[in-house]
């Protein structure tokens, strides 16, 4: 039985509620096996034609779980690798997790994810792999990690809101708030926060309306054009690239840091500088 999500079926739609609202839904192993899990059975039956991803509490996803992170980054590294980093191993074991969110890319039917509060850190990996994300006015985006101890595992970026714009807020890890991230083609629509679960069950209904055989055909013909421009090669590179931005020296002394002051005070201290994130994040990788 599952112990990090939920799923329920209404009119067509398999509805998949991650349920970790105390600890702000951060990833860990089981969650990582459940959600592949949750996904692949929604899309063997023949009774769903659309995927609803959303999640309870005030957050959607911040991250990695903060016990783990440093200790044992992506959920085990340190004790899978030993005590010389192995790149090889590294990319099989951060692979695991990005299989799992490359399954809303890949599951035949369409996946729509209804994001509310903190979506960040590798809850964007995760997120942005759905073909259509509705927010609410006041969920958040963003990569940090990317100013220190991490890159984009999914690589979903640039062909979501294209090269320039995805280099801003990559080369910068600044936040994205949900009207922004509407603007600038990240997620489909942001709307108000009481509506949010509402209107995405309401999108899903009306997709799942469509024969599940034209609903196929049309996801793969979308998908097909970012798979042509190098999606494979883009996640691959971002995947070893991840593990290697945790084993620089930077990365390390990040570590480091967390070890001494506690993870969230080594964030803060990446964060405050760009004055966002910091303080105000609860959990994130």
């Amino acid at each position: 039985m599952a112990t990090t999500l939920r799923t329920e079926t209404e009119d067509g739609v398999r509805v998949i509620t991650l349920s970790r609202a105390g600890a702000y839904n951060t990833i860990t192993p089981a969650l990582r096996d459940e959600l592949g899990e949750a996904i692949e059975a929604a899309d063997r039956d023949r009774g769903v034609h659309v995927i609803l991803l959303r999640a309870e509490g005030p957050a959607f996803c911040a991250g990695y779980e903060l016990s783990s992170a440093t200790a044992r980054p992506r959920g085990g590294a340190a004790a899978e690798l030993g005590p010389v980093w192995d790149s090889v191993a590294d990319m099989a074991m951060i692979g695991r997790y990005v299989e799992t969110y490359m399954k809303l890319w890949y599951a035949k039917k369409p996946t729509i994810a209804a994001v509310q509060g903190w979506c960040i850190g590798g809850g964007t990996d995760m997120v942005l792999c759905a073909d259509i994300i509705v927010a609410g006015e006041g969920a958040t985006f963003g990569y940090p990690p990317s100013r220190v101890w991490g890159t984009p595992t999914t690589a979903m970026w640039v062909y979501r809101m294209g090269l320039e714009r995805a280099k801003r807020y990559m080369l910068t890890g600044d936040e994205i708030p949900a009207p922004r991230a509407a603007e600038i083609g990240m997620i489909l629509e942001a709307v108000p926060d009481e509506a949010l679960q509402g209107h995405a069950l309401a999108l899903a209904k009306r997709m799942a309306r469509v024969p599940i055989n034209q609903l196929i055909m049309l996801k793969l013909l979308c998908n097909q054009t970012a798979e042509n421009m190098g999606l494979a090669s883009s996640r691959q590179l971002g995947t070893l690239f991840d593990g290697i931005a945790r084993h620089t020296q930077e990365g390390l002394d990040f570590v480091a840091r967390a070890n001494e002051a506690g993870f969230r005070q080594a964030v803060r201290e990446r964060d405050d500088p760009f004055g966002d994130y910091g303080s105000r994040a609860k959990a994130q990788r």
